[in-house]
């Protein structure tokens, strides 16, 4: 059924931006898009997310807890227990499943974090896609993490092989609009919703030049300086009550003044690309709305822009070039970021700003992403619901304190429309929201949330009734030690002032609240690894087998056979084919990490890239022959390294001793059979080449499962059909 008066809706959900990031919320960043939209419409300044981005998510589309959906952490570290699963339960039923149930039409662009990687394959399965959980329509891509200028993005159900054709954000912005357009196109009678996530403002911090400039100098000053400026805005604004103490700085985070001179000439250069990423994406975004304009719908949209958790400290405190190696390998060392200055947010870098930045993305609040302390889950959120807000209070701040799970609630009282009991013949667990819609027409009404729990890696946190209890728990320590703290927000907005010593007996009646609460949500057991629960999920997934053909999809790096401390080879049967450029037999990775074998008109080349400075090859000349044998062999030789050869038509052509290696779960890149991605962990190849002999297959054998024992062997076989 279809009911005309039904208001379309577009979610628009940013990652990873601070609580100040924008500028309606008191930043030195130019937002203009974004400050029109809470210019027409209501910021709220207590409104919490869930610290990490697949469980925000997964709240925003239910209108559930994290954990009653079973996302309680992000997707790619999924367990077994009910509230860890990876995947978000059928009894929970999405917006996009419900709205498309009353008639509308829905379309998802971009991000798409809510399923576990293990899906991620050119077959499937496909019930926790886009498309199996209520959207008619889906571009973008899986996981986390995306290189901002190559992308390895999915339209629907399949891989998209060609380039995407500039940043990212630009890219979906385009696509929203096509979507939009075909929308309009086949009948705007029918109403709409949008789920528009964007990969910015995560890391890789990768922005246009141009943007870029129009930042220079304006952080020479320093995050502690930026940090006080953006306070004093807030106040003026009215986004932070009065009366709100600033806290000390965050342990860890260096004062600028204690920098040396090229310290501060590296990190300020980081936000002024942190600063222009901002600034592209409400670009990009303004491009959206306009749309919506010209074609007659913006005022008959609701619109929401959040994100999903606060500023990301996991750059720590100098920053990378290479997060990627960074935060899977080994600490970057400072000399890395001074030899490529100028690279920092072009494609050649991967770059993450340090954690002094992240705390002055999070003012006025205490900690991160990751915690549950302000810092990881006061976010902004705009809503502009024309017609719905009276013109009267446009621009003005909400002090309710709202959850993520009540954007939903919201969105279909102001729709009209009841929450199914029933949804595709499966009975749904009743919706833990509240609806904010009570909030739009009276900035004074009574707040109707009472309590609302947390947890995150072992984080743990309550609010009740304008009080919060919190504990900030150390990764391997007993959760049992973990020391609880009490703030009174409604008088304490940053959580600066600890009352646990003065307020004894309402800590610990809110310490058993928790703990009562996490039995009913699927919270418990509680959980604090993180890359060692993806580990365990990627061992799970390896295969004896696997065969790859150049007329097949790219291979999803969470797919690559886990090669890594293993013994294995590369063997390549082809004919005698001589290119007249490098093309690609085979590609691991990208140009942050990996290896490529390919043939060109001198011969085979093999390189293998620990990063963009540490590059070895080896190279094999060809003489006349019907056909030729390519194998690459790598024995580990110790700690972390191991040493290739390279033989061709049984010849030893080369050999490397000893080399650092990278783990396969920290790749940038998926692999490629007979073609390259747009990252090529090649110094010859072209990116989004493609070998121009006939189709062949590689063939993939894992003989021993157990690292460092017999490893595995990588098998392929080149000849012309």
């Amino acid at each position: 059924m279809t009911d005309l008066n039904k208001p379309n809706v577009l979610f628009v959900v940013l990652d990873d931006l601070g609580f100040a990031d924008l500028h309606c919320y008191g930043s030195e960043i130019r937002t203009p898009n974004i400050d029109s939209l809470a210019d027409g419409g209501l910021r709220l300044q207590n409104f919490n997310v869930t610290a990490m981005c697949s469980p925000t998510r997964a709240s925003l589309l239910t209108g559930r807890d994290c954990h009653e959906v079973g996302m309680g952490i992000i997707a790619e570290w999924a367990t077994e227990h009910p509230g860890y699963q990876g995947r978000i339960s059928r009894s929970s039923g999405l917006v996009s499943e419900i709205l498309r149930h009353e008639g509308y039409r829905t379309m998802a662009v971009g991000k798409w974090h809510l399923m576990p990687q293990s899906d991620v394959t050119p077959v499937g399965p496909f019930d926790d896609w886009p498309l199996g959980r209520g959207f008619d329509r889906w571009f973008g891509f899986h996981g986390a993490i995306a290189d901002e200028w190559n992308p390895e993005l999915f339209a629907d159900n399949h891989a998209v092989e060609e380039p995407a054709g500039g940043h990212l954000t630009e890219v979906l912005a385009d696509r929203a609009i096509r979507m939009l357009s075909d929308h309009v196109t086949a009948g705007v009678e029918t109403p709409f919703f949008m789920y528009l996530a964007t990969g910015a403002v995560h890391w890789p911090h990768q922005a246009p030049q141009e943007y870029v400039d129009r930042y220079r100098g304006r952080y020479d000053c320093g995050w502690d300086e930026i940090r006080r400026q953006r306070f004093e805005r807030q106040l003026e604004l009215g986004i932070v009550p009065e009366g709100t103490d600033l806290p000390e700085a965050n342990p860890g985070v260096a004062s600028w003044d204690s920098l040396s001179d090229e310290e501060k000439r590296v990190y300020a250069r980081m936000q002024e690309v942190y600063a222009a990423y901002v600034e592209h994406t409400d670009a990009q975004l303004g491009r959206v709305f306009d749309h919506l304009k010209a074609v007659g719908l913006m005022e008959s949209t609701i619109v929401v822009v959040l994100s999903d958790n606060g500023a990301s400290p996991e750059g720590g405190p100098q920053g990378a070039f290479n997060g990627r190696k960074h935060l899977v390998y080994e600490p970057e060392e400072f000399g890395v970021k001074t030899r490529n200055f100028e690279a920092l947010g072009t494609a050649s870098s991967y770059g993450h700003y340090p954690h002094g930045w992240a705390q002055a993305s999070n003012t006025p609040l205490k900690w991160y992403k990751k915690d549950v302390h302000g810092g990881g889950v006061r976010a902004p959120f705009i809503l502009h619901a024309p017609g719905l807000i009276p013109d009267s209070e446009n621009g003005s701040v909400r002090s309710q304190y709202h959850h993520v799970s009540d954007v939903v609630p919201t969105v279909l009282e102001l729709a009209g429309i009841e929450a199914p009991t029933n949804l595709a013949g499966i009975e749904q667990t009743p919706i833990s929201g509240v609806s904010m819609a009570y909030c739009l027409t009276d900035p004074d009404a009574p707040e109707r949330k009472s309590a609302q729990y947390y947890e995150m890696l072992g984080d743990r946190a309550l609010w009740k009734e304008g009080w919060k209890a919190v504990t900030r728990h150390t990764r391997g320590d007993d959760f049992s030690a973990d020391v609880w703290e009490l703030y009174d927000l409604a008088n304490d907005f940053s959580e600066t002032h600890d009352l646990s010593g003065e307020h004894e007996a309402l800590l610990r009646t809110m310490q058993a609240d928790w703990l009562d609460i996490a039995e009913q949500k699927s919270v418990l057991p509680l959980d604090d690894r993180e890359y060692e629960r993806q580990a365990a999920s990627i061992a799970l997934r390896v295969r004896p087998h696997t065969r790859l053909f150049s007329t097949g999809t790219r291979l999803d790096r969470y797919h690559v056979p886990d090669v890594s401390g293993r013994r294995y080879s590369i063997g390549v049967e082809f004919a005698d084919v001589r290119p007249d450029h490098a093309a690609p037999l085979l590609t691991i990775g990208s140009r942050f990490g990996g290896l490529a074998l390919s043939v060109g008109p001198d011969g085979v080349l093999f390189e293998y890239l620990y990063d963009h400075e540490h590059i070895w090859e080896l190279h094999g000349s060809l003489s006349r022959s019907d056909s030729h044998t390519l194998t690459l062999s790598h024995e580990p030789v110790g700690e972390g390294r191991g040493g290739f050869e390279l033989t061709l038509d049984g010849a030893v052509v080369g050999v490397l001793d000893s080399v650092p290696l990278w783990p396969v779960a920290g790749l940038a890149g998926g692999m490629y059979c007979g073609r390259s991605g747009g990252s090529v962990p090649s110094t010859v190849i072209a990116p989004h080449a493609v070998f121009d002999a006939p189709g062949f297959e590689a063939s993939i054998s894992i003989l021993d499962l157990e690292p460092g024992d017999a490893g595995s062997e990588l098998r392929g076989s080149l000849a012309e059909q």
